[in-house]
C-alpha cells in the first residue's frame, strides 16, 4: 500500500493566537509525528502578496508563524517544512496549469465571487474593481502547492474544499493532455476542529481584532484574559458552560477530569473574576515552556531560517526532477 502524503499551507499573514493553536497547529504537529504518513507543511509566503501586506510584516509574520510551529514541537526531521518561496518549480507549475485552465473554472472561486459580490452591493459600476489578479487565480497556485509534491491528502477548512476540488479539475485537465502525470488530491474535512471565540465572544479571528495572542507575555496574557467577555450572573449563581468563552477556552487545553472539575465549578457558581484568573494561570502554564522556546527562536532568526532551507532542500529533491518529468510532457525540452 502507498503511503499517502499530507500537505498543509500556512498563510504568513498576522501573529499566530490561541484559536490558530486549537484549530490548525496543534493537530498538525502531531500529524508530523504519524510514522504512517508523510507530511509537507509549508509557509504560503506568496499567497500572502494576494492580500496587499507590507513588507516587513510579511517578513516578520514568516519568522514568527515558523519559529510558533517549531516551538510547539513540529517534527522537522519526520516532516518536511519549506517555504514556499524558496521553491521555484512551484511558480513555475503555476504558469503551466495558468496556461490550460479555463476562466470559467477561476470565475467559480469563491473568494472572487464573494469580492464581485461586495462590489455589486457596494453599489461600484465596475464588479471587478480592487480586484487583482493575485486574488482571481489564487487557486492556481494553490492548485500547484498541492500538485508539485504528489500530495493525496489536503486537510483544509470547508471554506477551502473548493480548492482542493479545482487543483483535481486542472490535474485530471493536465492529464489529459500530456499523459498520467499529476496526481489527483483528496480534501481532508476536520469536523471535530475546535473553533474558539475571541475577546467578545465572535470567532477569534484577527479580522475582528479579539485574538490572544498565543505567545503573549505574562502580563499581556493576562489583561487580554480578563477582557473576555461574561454575561452579568453573580458570585454564587449557577452557570452555563455552553456558550461560555471562558470555559470553552480552558477545555480546548484541559483534560477531560479537569474539564469535569470546572463544569462542577460552574454548577456551583465560580465567580467570572475568579474563572478568568484560573484560566490565565492555567493557559500561561502550559504555554510556557514553548514561548520560552519561541522567545529564543524570535531572538535569533538564523536557526529558523537554517531549518527552512533545510526543508527546501528536501522538498527540491522531490520537486526538481518530478518538474523535470512536467517539462518533457509539455514539450519544453533540451534540443540537443
Amino acid at each position: 500500500m502507498n503511503q499517502e502524503i499530507y500537505l498543509t499551507g500556512i498563510t504568513t499573514t498576522g501573529t499566530p493566537h490561541i484559536g490558530n493553536y486549537v484549530g490548525a497547529i496543534r493537530p498538525g504537529i502531531a500529524a508530523s509525528k504519524d510514522p504512517d504518513k508523510k507530511n509537507y507543511y509549508f509557509l504560503a509566503d506568496f499567497h500572502a502578496l494576494a492580500k496587499n501586506e507590507d513588507p516587513d510584516k510579511i517578513s516578520q509574520s514568516t519568522l514568527e508563524i515558523a519559529a510558533a510551529w517549531m516551538a510547539l514541537g513540529l517534527d522537522t526531521e519526520h516532516a518536511t517544512f519549506y517555504r514556499q518561496s524558496d521553491i521555484p518549480e512551484i511558480t513555475e507549475l503555476t504558469w503551466i496549469l495558468t496556461s490550460m485552465t479555463a476562466k470559467g473554472l477561476m470565475n467559480r472561486a469563491h473568494s472572487y465571487k464573494a469580492a464581485v459580490q461586495a462590489n455589486i452591493e457596494g453599489g461600484n459600476k465596475d464588479p471587478d474593481k480592487g480586484i487583482t489578479m493575485a486574488l482571481y487565480s489564487y487557486p492556481i497556485l494553490m492548485a500547484a502547492d498541492i500538485l508539485m509534491f504528489k500530495s493525496t491528502k489536503v486537510p483544509v477548512g470547508r471554506d477551502q474544499k473548493q480548492h482542493v476540488e479545482m487543483a483535481r479539475d486542472m490535474a485530471q485537465r493536465f492529464n489529459h493532455h500530456y499523459g498520467n502525470l499529476l496526481v489527483l488530491p483528496d480534501p481532508v474535512i476536520g469536523d471535530d476542529t475546535a473553533v474558539l471565540a475571541g475577546l467578545d465572544g465572535r470567532k477569534m479571528s484577527k479580522s475582528y481584532n479579539n485574538t490572544i495572542p498565543l505567545f503573549a507575555p505574562e502580563k499581556p496574557l493576562r489583561k487580554l484574559i480578563m477582557k473576555i467577555k461574561t454575561n452579568s450572573l453573580e458570585p454564587g449563581e449557577p452557570k452555563e458552560t455552553e456558550g461560555s468563552t471562558l470555559f470553552d477556552i480552558y477545555r480546548a487545553f484541559a483534560t477531560p477530569e479537569e474539564t469535569a472539575n470546572v463544569e462542577k465549578l460552574y454548577a456551583d457558581g465560580i465567580a467570572w473574576g475568579a474563572m478568568k484568573q484560573m484560566l490565565f494561570e492555567y493557559i500561561n502554564a502550559h504555554i510556557k515552556p514553548a514561548r520560552d522556546e519561541y522567545d529564543r527562536l524570535i531572538a535569533d532568526p538564523a536557526v529558523v531560517e537554517a531549518e527552512l532551507q533545510k526543508g527546501a532542500a528536501r522538498a527540491r529533491e522531490v520537486a526538481a526532477p518530478y518538474m523535470a518529468q512536467i517539462r518533457d510532457a509539455i514539450g519544453i525540452r533540451r534540443l540537443g
